[in-house]
């Protein structure tokens, strides 16, 4: 798994993606962070709110190449081939994508440091918006692998992984429009958006952290479950 994900990491910065993924979100975060700073407002809470939905459609950058690449090029057939634990080939590779995306958005800690040198920082607040755009940005890590473990066309997965992220961040506004009572109540539990709420006001909720956790492993476990196929298949 170590090997898988040290040579997934590398590859982020041995093509474009990586850095395109980074720069990117630099961008936004800096333009969002002088608006705050350029308002005299200094609830960091802004920044990362205004920054969920762009993370929500940059995470399929990361994600298109994880599985689908593989395929293309057929190195997939020697990791099906080989006796290597499935399991511990898609941990390296989600595990490559969440560090690269821990490593980006870390940015905001830095935003952070900077506006408690001008001002009073809540930091319960701070931490608890970082957590959760690191769990609900993992959460779409998974979902996209998923989805490309399902093409060998990078650019399919791309679209896939962004149209899940598009369902999933406005999922909520259907809400209004469901009369039935537990169809409402399952849309409101799969909402990112209800979900990263608390975070944002600075609320550690369980439920929502093991919302997070879940995704997370139901989607490693279909994308192992996806590549088992293929390797009996």
């Amino acid at each position: 798994m170590g090997a898988i994900m040290r040579r997934e990491f590398n590859a982020y910065f041995t093509s474009a993606i990586g850095y395109i993924f980074i720069a990117v979100f630099f961008f936004f975060s800096g333009m969002f962070f002088a608006q705050m700073f350029a308002a005299g407002y200094p609830d960091m809470s802004y920044l990362f709110s205004s920054l969920f939905s762009i993370v929500m459609f940059m995470v399929p950058i990361l994600t298109m190449r994880l599985m689908s690449e593989d395929k293309k090029i057929k190195t997939d057939q020697a990791l099906l081939t080989a006796p290597v634990n499935l399991a511990g080939v898609v941990l390296g590779k989600f595990f490559a994508a969440a560090a690269m995306f821990l490593v980006t958005i870390s940015i905001t800690i830095v935003q952070s440091l900077v506006m408690a040198t001008m001002t009073t920082v809540a930091w319960n607040i701070v931490f608890c918006n970082f957590a959760g755009l690191f769990l609900a940005g993992c959460a779409m890590i998974s979902i996209g692998m998923f989805i490309s473990s399902l093409t060998e066309n990078q650019v399919i997965a791309a679209v896939g992984a962004f149209a899940a992220a598009l369902a999933l961040t406005f999922i909520d506004s259907l809400i209004p429009n469901i009369k039935i009572g537990f169809l409402k109540e399952f849309v409101t539990g799969a909402s990112f958006n209800d979900r990263y709420a608390a975070f944002q006001y600075g609320i550690l909720d369980f439920s929502n952290i093991i919302f997070f956790i879940s995704i997370i492993a139901i989607f490693v476990f279909l994308t192992v479950r996806t590549l088992e196929k293929k390797r009996w298949s």
